[in-house]
Order: C-alpha cells, then structure tokens, then sequence
C-alpha cells in the first residue's frame, strides 16, 4: 500500500556551477521535476511514494530511474519510451538569483505519458 501517489515530469536540470576559464557557462546535470521532487521530499520523510512518468531510453533516463529508486521511491509505475528523449531544463539565475528555465523537450518523454501507462488499481488503493 502506498501512501503517495505523485503523477507528472521527472527531468534533468542543468544547473549553473560556475565558469570555464575562459567564462563560458557550466551546468551540473540533476535529477529534477516538481512531482519527483514531492515523491522524494516524502519518500525521505518515512512515507511510501511512488511516482507516474515516463523518460526516453537513454541514459539520462536511467540516472532519473536509479535516483528514484535509491531515495526509496517505488518506481514501478514509471515507463521508458524510445519515441523521445528524456527532458532536459536548463536553468538560468539572473542577477538577483531569480530563476528562468529553458527546456528541451520537442516532444520530451514526459509528454508521451498515456492513459494506459497510469495503474488506476493502484491509486484506488492509495
């Protein structure tokens, strides 16, 4: 028996991590998505969660996968599709630490979420 169900995007987020020598940009790959992260806040605070999405057979899709499922998160509702790949955000700061986003998603796996992908047997029993 779970006792939460959150349903929607698991992505990467790029996040900034400094500059190149010669100024250029980095970004830190991370696990990211609002419902994931709800799924993991609750899964460390004792409760049973699992998560309903869908990423891209890749590998950034495997890192979404295997980080879920070691933070304690059921992941046996979350399905892998060759049709996309894994959405990717990057993430902006400006000046005041305010945060814009730029996604890569023409379509993003998460998008590729059906109705048959959802088991409806197990949010009944939630």
């Amino acid at each position: 028996m779970l006792d939460v169900i959150t349903i929607g995007e698991v992505l990467i987020d790029f996040t900034p991590s400094g500059r190149t020598a010669r100024g250029n940009e980095q970004f830190e790959c991370n696990p990211g998505g609002a419902p994931a992260n709800v799924a993991a806040a609750l899964s460390r605070l004792g409760a049973r969660a699992t998560l309903i999405s869908k990423v891209g057979d890749d590998r950034f899709g495997s890192l979404l996968h295997d980080t879920l499922m070691n933070g304690g998160i059921d992941v046996s509702a979350l399905s892998f599709t060759d049709e996309a790949n894994t959405t990717l955000a990057f993430v902006h700061l400006d000046d005041n630490g305010d945060r814009s986003f730029s996604f890569y998603r023409k379509p993003g796996a998460d998008t590729y979420l059906r109705t048959q992908d959802v088991p409806f047997d197990r949010i009944e029993n939630c």
